[in-house]
């Protein structure tokens, strides 16, 4: 392995953006926990309020002029929140892309109800509509080879906290695998009842270990359960591990 010249210096912090946290960042990539309501990256309706956006301005350290920018590596929804990586040039983007479906994701959820089930592994073909909203066919020349592992961390009466194992990444694979068992994703508002109340989806991306496209070396970056989903466990006791 190649070594850089220079000992990477982080961006001073009065450039650093608010509404993110930055996990980790070198000459490759940067790695954050996006909050929930924020896009990754623009659409029709919004173009400067996103984490790309952000970000760009971050690295730009205030030059607007600066060749610097960020690179999309994979998206979070809108509604989701959890860690997020970019790459910071073309090399990095490219590497990441082409191993990512070998990285491990896992992923937090407060769903509605009791699993009967503790854990085990929800497998279904999942196709898109003409609305852009997913769904499971068992046809496989319809849909795409879907796997989602989940394991109940606590619940309650009324709710349940997975930690989930994304074994493919298929668009709302989650939430849907989730619906089609009868225990959509707490706040979900398209693919569950979109109850009353809720502040947020419900769904964070916990974690993510991937090989970085420099070193080589494998890296895991963790977060933490969100304080809100906490406060659907209410009473609830921690189920024992498997």
């Amino acid at each position: 392995m190649k070594k850089r010249a220079k000992k990477f210096k982080p961006t001073p912090k009065k450039f650093h953006p608010k509404s993110l946290t930055l996990l980790y960042e070198d000459y490759d990539i940067l790695v954050i926990e996006k909050p929930s309501a924020l896009l990754t990256m623009s659409n029709d309706r919004e173009r400067d309020k996103t984490a790309y956006a952000y970000l760009n301005d971050y690295v730009r350290k205030g030059v607007a002029k600066s060749r610097n920018r960020v690179f999309i590596v994979h998206r979070l929804d809108r509604e989701t929140s959890g860690v997020l990586v970019f790459a910071k040039h073309e090399e990095a983007k490219s590497y990441l892309q082409q191993e990512w479906s070998h990285f491990e994701k896992s992923y937090y959820a407060v769903v509605h109800g009791n699993l009967a089930q503790k854990e085990g592994t929800f497998t279904s073909y999942l196709a898109e509509n003409g609305v852009h909203k997913m769904y499971s066919t068992k046809d496989s020349k319809k849909g795409k080879l879907s796997q989602t592992s989940y394991q109940v961390i606590k619940e309650t009466k009324d709710y349940s906290l997975l930690k989930i194992n994304l074994l493919t990444g298929r668009k709302h694979q989650i939430r849907v695998h989730l619906a089609d068992h009868g225990h959509p994703v707490v706040g979900d508002k398209k693919y569950g009842a979109g109850e009353k109340g809720v502040k947020r989806l419900t769904l964070h991306a916990a974690s993510l270990t991937l090989t970085h496209p420099f070193s080589k070396e494998t890296m895991t970056f963790n977060t933490e359960i969100p304080p809100y989903f906490e406060s659907f466990m209410k009473g609830a006791s921690r189920l024992p591990t498997p």
